[in-house]
Parts: structure tokens; sequence; C-alpha cells
């Protein structure tokens, strides 16, 4: 399994980025898709995650805020994250597995990982 994360960036505080992940290979490797991040200094925690039949998870930090949606068709997952704030700073990883769950050290594949910054 191969994950290409894209759209991280620099965004002003209350703005919005819209994160892609794209996967190939064995598509039953990637029935759960999801995010983590960590921030500087920090662990990865767990930001949200979404099943192929589109049932969604969220981490309360983020509930609210972000969206996490995929298009099985074109087995990409994307994080819509709005009102974000400096504290959402951090490199994004995208994550599959055939369950995911919110442990990062749970067994899948990683993408490479996308920096967001909010700063204004």
């Amino acid at each position: 399994v191969q994950l290409q994360a894209s759209g991280g960036g620099l965004v002003q505080p209350g703005g919005s980025l819209r994160l892609s992940c794209a996967a190939s290979g064995n598509s039953f490797l990637f029935t759960g898709m999801g995010w983590f991040r960590q921030a500087p200094g920090e662990q990865r925690e767990f930001v949200a995650v979404i099943t192929r039949r589109g049932t969604t998870s969220y981490a309360d930090s983020v509930k609210g805020q972000f969206t996490i949606s995929r298009d099985n068709a074109e087995n990409t997952v994307y994080l819509q994250m709005n009102s974000l704030k400096p504290e959402d700073t951090a490199v994004y990883y995208c994550k599959s597995g055939i369950l995911l769950t919110r442990d990062p050290g749970s067994e899948g594949f990683w993408g490479q990982g996308t920096l967001v910054t909010v700063s204004s």
C-alpha cells in the first residue's frame, strides 16, 4: 500500500484547508482510512477515521471543526479543516488499515505526512 498525502500549507487562524490522501495497492488494506497528526515535541495523535461504508469517528478536539470523507472510486480520503487554530499546527499523516483504530500504534500503513501551519 502506498499513501500520498497533499494539501498542507500555511494558513491564518480561522482559515480552512483540505487535505487529500490517495491510496494505491491492495484495496482490502485501506478498508479503514484516517488522519493522525503530530505537533512539534508531541506524540502522534488520532484525528479522524472513516470506514469504506462511511462510518466516521473524530477526536473530541476536532469534532465539529474537521470533516473526514472518502471517495472509494478514487481510493482517496479527505480532511476538511475549518476554523483552524494555531494549536492545529502539526504534520498530518494519513493511515490505512483493515481495521483502523484511534491508536497510532495499531497495525496499518502510513503516508509521508503533510505540514499544516496555522499562523498569522
